[in-house]
């Protein structure tokens, strides 16, 4: 046929007849292989298997959660508040309980005070003199130099500059503190979290606080566990808590599990007590695992674990060296692989690799 009539053929007619052309070369090639004089077929898959020996393993709670000091107080201006005349503390720094961490302005509350001082003395003054006043009379009343109203006069006139005393000295001590209010002091030895202060802003009891101090000597992690874990839970139990940038785990116990479950998130709280130490500091994010205890389950290779729509599965080379699946539940991930929790029992042979590759029902070779 000439070239040109080629031409003149649709390209699909073309493609077809390629096709037809490859299925026919394949079915030879099948036919030739099943009639090769020594009768071989093409050998099975190889594949190497692991037996399942279930061994002790550790059953660890997974949580997330942050870094925080264990008691913490939030520290405002107490009575009236004012204007921030000085600040003495810094965010990190260690104090003492009574230290001065700010003082708010004294320009009204210093004057009254120290006029109210001198009302006081002013007053034991006057209460002096009508005591003596007093006395005086009493003693000369035999006499009968002054009258029985005068001497009942100056007797209350004594009563009232003593009580005079009194009403001054109450005034006094309230002004006084006033003053001592204005001094924002420490009620424990910890560090300073947080200071939301500048010189010169207004400070009361009704605003954010001034500072937040964490107890000295006392650090936890705050961690989120899921529901379905926290009944493994209990006090005591032993934690590790790994914070970003420390390569070695800190060590820790469990001391307070929540009472109760969010309803949005499903998940519970957990506090960790953690050692102090300066690599852990309040804020900073934190994985943790606790300890609940061991249990005797099969752990394979991750290569071993398959997963599909049908969820997790394993395959096994079965009687007569033929694939089976075998679906199982997963319990966890470790260093040297994955716990398997449910599915496999002990003695099965799991196919370690190319598994994606086989089909089930299908004959393989086992790697000796």
């Amino acid at each position: 046929m000439p070239a040109f009539a080629f031409a003149r053929i649709p390209r699909i007619i073309l493609w077809t007849l390629a096709v037809i052309l490859l299925l026919a070369l394949l079915g030879l090639w099948r036919v030739w292989l099943s009639s090769r004089p020594d009768g071989a077929a093409a050998p099975a898959p190889l594949v190497r298997v692991a037996e399942v020996r279930p061994i002790e393993v550790p059953e660890v709670v997974n949580l997330t959660g942050a870094i925080a000091a264990r008691d913490e107080a939030a520290i405002s201006a107490e009575g009236e508040g004012g204007r921030v005349a000085g600040l003495y503390a810094e965010v990190g720094d260690r104090v003492k309980a009574g230290a001065v961490l700010a003082r708010l302005d004294t320009s009204l509350v210093a004057p009254q005070v120290a006029s109210l001082e001198a009302s006081l003395e002013e007053s034991k003054a006057n209460a002096a003199v009508a005591e003596a006043d007093y006395r005086r009379a009493q003693a000369v009343a035999a006499s009968g130099a002054l009258s029985a109203q005068e001497i009942e006069r100056r007797g209350a006139a004594a009563v009232a500059a003593a009580s005079k005393v009194k009403v001054v000295t109450a005034q006094l001590t309230e002004a006084r503190e006033r003053l001592r209010r204005t001094e924002v002091r420490a009620p424990f030895d910890g560090i300073v979290l947080t200071r939301s202060a500048e010189v010169g802003q207004l400070a009361g009891p009704g605003g954010a606080p001034i500072f937040r101090l964490g107890r000295a000597g006392a650090i936890e992690m705050r961690g989120n566990v899921a529901e379905r874990d926290l009944p493994r839970l209990a006090p005591g139990q032993g934690a590790r808590v790994r914070v970003t940038g420390v390569a070695e785990p800190f060590t820790g116990r469990v001391r307070l599990i929540g009472a109760v479950i969010d309803p949005q998130t499903r998940l519970g709280s957990v506090r960790i007590d953690l050692e102090p130490h300066p690599d852990l500091r309040p804020g900073a994010f934190a994985r943790g695992e606790i300890d609940t205890g061991t249990r005797r389950a099969p752990v394979l290779p991750q290569t071993a674990v398959l997963s599909d729509a049908g969820g997790n599965y394993v395959l096994l080379a079965g009687a007569g060296d033929k694939v089976e699946r075998r679906a199982v539940t997963l319990g966890g991930v470790r260093e040297d692989g994955v716990v398997v929790a449910s599915g496999l029992t002990g003695g099965e042979r799991v196919v370690v690799l190319a598994g994606p590759y086989l089909r089930v029902g299908e004959p393989v070779r086992v790697s000796r």
